[in-house]
């Protein structure tokens, strides 16, 4: 990589958050953030250099995404699930492959979903479910082999980037088999059969157009993820960094977001002579360094040990870190800040609503701790939980 993706991110942060405000207030998507991201070359970030990509580390990841954050949150977290689907995908070696029983077309079908990213194509991803939440042993959405490939069925909900994206991972159940779930690539372009609600008002992160997706939609063959049925909650269990704390390096830019706005706030009314003022944004400033320094850690367990039981204890502890210290840091720089930083549009005041989404993604923050209480008490957290993971 990628220090070009990295200065590419610290470069098109300010213009991300001089529109920040008015995506926030009319709560619709930063279609002109995600032309400066194509046209940087960030969707092949997680790409692999062989198919065109930047072929980014998982901590190279992390730190793009927390320097996007910094200028539009929203924005940093739809790319964030775009580098999900790629990551994933091009996290999966000829051995894992061979393991898993992923036939040759398949992972060649792969390749073009992946050489597609490089060239501008970007994902969505379309698991979660109302009642279910993101857990995939819950879900409603099924699928059903029909003649020359899938027919899926089924509504999605918190679709970040519905109506905008090249194509949506979908997360469905077997028809036949309950016990089985898949994962899909649909296409947008030319796919009949996929309806956005637009559902998404919400107090933060107003931006992401995390709207409703509804399908009833027949795709080719090869849309099959890993071309083999059930590989679904294998790869969760593999790759929990993926769907547990990608959002981590994006929270912490958040929270970083807030203490400089915080701090140009007060500069500008002279206020930093206070030193309760002064305290606050100390504390803060030692809490986001501390959170993303757990961030950066599990990342750099994540590459170098990916699946280990250590790496995954990381994995959830950085999930858990950065959110609640985004919304603990956002609420104490409001208050540091006083009434005028509550007034729609000031970035104090969208940063703290962004901020308190942090802990809310799956898994949340509650879920997080459950995790590793279980796992400092010698349990196994993925069994022994009262209700599944996924």
């Amino acid at each position: 990589m990628t220090v070009h993706a990295l200065e590419a991110a610290r470069r098109l942060a300010p213009r991300l958050a001089a529109r920040a405000a008015e995506h926030d207030r009319d709560g619709v998507f930063p279609v002109d953030d995600f032309h400066d991201l194509r046209e940087a070359g960030l969707f092949g970030l997680m790409v692999p250099r062989e198919l065109g990509g930047q072929g980014a580390t998982f901590a190279e990841y992390a730190a793009v995404a927390t320097e996007l954050a910094r200028g539009n949150g929203a924005t940093a977290l739809v790319f964030n699930m775009h580098a999900s689907v790629t990551g994933a995908l091009g996290a999966v070696t000829e051995e894992l492959a061979e393991a898993l029983g992923v036939p040759d077309e398949a992972l060649a079908a792969r390749d073009r979903l992946l050489a597609a990213a490089a060239q501008g194509a970007w994902y969505a991803v379309a698991m979660s479910e109302r009642g279910a939440g993101a857990r995939l042993s819950q879900l409603s959405t099924v699928y059903e082999p029909v003649e020359g490939g899938w027919h899926l069925k089924g509504s999605k909900t918190f679709c970040s980037g519905a109506g905008h994206a090249d194509g949506y991972l979908v997360a469905a159940r077997s028809a036949a088999d309950q016990s089985v779930v898949s994962q899909f690539l649909v296409p947008a372009a030319g796919a009949a059969g996929i309806t956005v609600e637009p559902t998404w008002d919400s107090l933060g992160m107003r931006a992401t157009a995390s709207h409703d997706l509804h399908l009833d939609v027949t795709v080719p063959a090869d849309r099959l993820l890993g071309g083999v049925e059930g590989l679904a909650l294998v790869v969760a269990q593999l790759m929990p960094h993926w769907l547990v704390a990608s959002y981590a390096a994006v929270y912490v830019g958040v929270a970083r977001a807030a203490i400089d706005a915080a701090a140009e706030h007060l500069n500008a009314r002279n206020l930093a002579g206070l030193p309760a003022v002064r305290a606050r944004l100390g504390r803060a400033d030692a809490a986001v360094a501390a959170a993303q320094l757990v961030v950066a850690e599990a990342a750099r367990r994540v590459d170098e040990a990916p699946g280990d039981d250590e790496t995954n204890r990381w994995v959830w502890r950085a999930k858990l870190l950065a959110g609640t210290t985004a919304a603990d840091v956002a609420a104490s720089m409001l208050e540091a800040a006083g009434t005028s930083a509550t007034r729609r549009g000031h970035p104090l005041e969208r940063l703290y609503r962004d901020a308190r989404c942090g802990s809310l993604h799956p898994a949340t923050s509650d879920v997080c701790a459950d995790w590793l209480g279980i796992a400092a008490l010698g349990g196994d957290p993925d069994r022994d939980a009262s209700a599944p993971r996924w």
